[in-house]
């Protein structure tokens, strides 16, 4: 199995936005101890700091969630390569403590240069609520769930 870090972004106390920090959470739950080769990374709002934790990795699946797509609240996305890359984008007035996906992947990549992988999945979850508020509504968590179990059978028998 490749080394896989899966990076889950959002603010927890910004209801649905917390979603990608849920499937973190979950993901160690239902994982229980974590399989060698996987690094399971809550973003949270953090920044340049945790980019630096993707040293090594052969490949990344990051989760986050995602407003303004006119789709129902926990609408799936999953992008594909050639989607990713086409994201990327270099921002020079990014804020440092608020990286969203895009962003997280356009620094990763300078700051792992040829260690950058190749295999890289993207699960956007669509939020509308992102207001002061703890708890994730009920159908954004059903989404986050079936990201989990996306991301579980993605990872194979992670044992093996």
């Amino acid at each position: 199995m490749k080394n896989t870090a899966i990076l889950g972004f959002g603010n927890p106390v910004r209801s649905d936005d917390g979603v990608g920090c849920m499937v973190i959470d979950e993901l160690k739950k239902r994982l229980g101890e974590t399989p060698p080769g996987v690094s399971l990374i809550d973003m949270g709002t953090s920044a340049f700091e945790v980019l630096f934790q993707l040293k090594g990795h052969e490949r990344i699946i990051l989760v986050d969630g995602v407003i303004n797509t006119n789709e129902p609240d926990g609408t799936l996305y999953r992008l594909p390569a050639s989607a990713v890359d086409a994201a990327i984008q270099d921002d020079p007035m990014v804020f440092l403590h608020s990286l969203k996906w895009d962003q997280a992947l356009s620094y990763a990549k300078k700051i792992l240069g040829a260690e950058y992988p190749e295999d890289i999945s993207v699960y956007l979850i669509s939020v509308t609520n992102t207001r002061l508020d703890l708890g994730i509504s009920e159908v954004v968590l059903q989404a986050g769930l079936k990201v989990t179990d996306l991301i579980i059978e993605e990872l194979g028998p992670v044992n093996a």
